[in-house]
């Protein structure tokens, strides 16, 4: 039973908001880390994000049946009953913010809340099922926890929050196109329109290398904005330039689903590369940014 509910949180998208939680945390703390801060932070947006993901398990459990890759979730399988999982997640929510709201900062409460508030509400609830633009909209929940990370440090949301919060908004769009590309199938027979079924697959391709440029450009801005340093920088471009040159190899494919699972895979690495990176790899006050440097 425990295990059923556990599913609900969906476990692997906490793990992966968690490293980026961390990014933006060290980061802003600059080597000075308050370690109960860090706890408290961690504990509370895991549980946010829980609350969250047990919600859109809810949301979605009628369009789940119809996809072969949700088809096994628990709701599904009614291993867990639908009331169930509303008094669950609403405890999950409810002792999610109430440790950010005790143990952070209010600048990192605001955002979980506008975060977990697009992510239930505007894009589970309505997006999703009705534009094509729910991606886009969505992407704004999933960029929210390295903001919250930075916030609850910093307690303001200033241009390394911002330059956090376009990294992960322009990451999330190539990511997630990719994702609708190799489960084409899937969104098509669930009526969900995302880009690459509303507009086709060759759009979609042109959307994802426009993005991971973006992307690139946003991602080295935070070294020269001076918040992150040189190790960052050479990361970063490697890896985004590395990204985008798999993104313009859909262009010359002939198997559209084998390049999309790999254009999504490297996504999963380069914003875990980047997480790393910006937590290791901060810049200390005093220190000449980089783009004086290279003046």
């Amino acid at each position: 039973m425990i295990k059923h509910y556990l599913s609900l949180t969906k476990p692997g998208i906490i793990f992966g908001n968690l490293i980026s939680v961390a990014g933006g945390f060290f980061l802003a703390s600059q080597g000075s880390v308050d370690f109960t801060l860090l706890l408290a932070t961690v504990v509370g947006i895991a549980l946010v994000i829980a609350s969250g993901c047990a919600f859109n398990n809810y949301i979605d459990r009628d369009i789940d049946r119809l996809m072969e890759r949700t088809q096994d979730r628990v709701l599904v399988q009614g291993l867990v009953s639908p009331g169930a999982t509303l008094i669950f997640a609403t405890l999950l929510g409810l002792a999610g913010f109430g440790v950010l709201y005790v143990g952070t900062t209010p600048t990192a409460l605001l955002f979980a809340a506008i975060g977990f508030a697009i992510y239930v509400g505007a894009y589970s609830l309505y997006l999703k099922r009705h534009s094509e633009y729910g991606t886009l909209i969505g992407s704004l929940s999933g960029a929210a926890p390295p903001v919250v990370g930075y916030c609850a440090v910093s307690n303001e949301f200033d241009l390394g929050a911002l330059t956090l919060l376009l990294i992960f908004c322009l990451w999330q769009m190539p990511h997630s196109y990719a994702i609708a590309i190799f489960r084409f199938k899937d969104y098509r027979a669930a009526a969900i329109p995302v880009l690459p079924v509303i507009r086709g697959v060759k759009t979609a391709k042109h959307y994802i290398a426009g993005y991971i440029v973006a992307f690139l450009a946003a991602t080295l801005l935070l070294s020269f904005a001076g918040y992150a340093g040189y190790g960052y920088f050479i990361v970063a471009a490697a890896m985004g330039g590395y990204w985008l040159y798999m993104a313009l190899a859909g262009y010359r494919t002939t198997n559209d689903e084998a390049w999309a699972k790999k254009v999504f895979i490297f996504s999963i690495f380069t914003i875990t590369a980047l997480s790393v990176m910006m937590a290791i790899d901060f810049q200390l006050p005093g220190t000449p940014v980089l783009w004086t440097s290279l003046r």
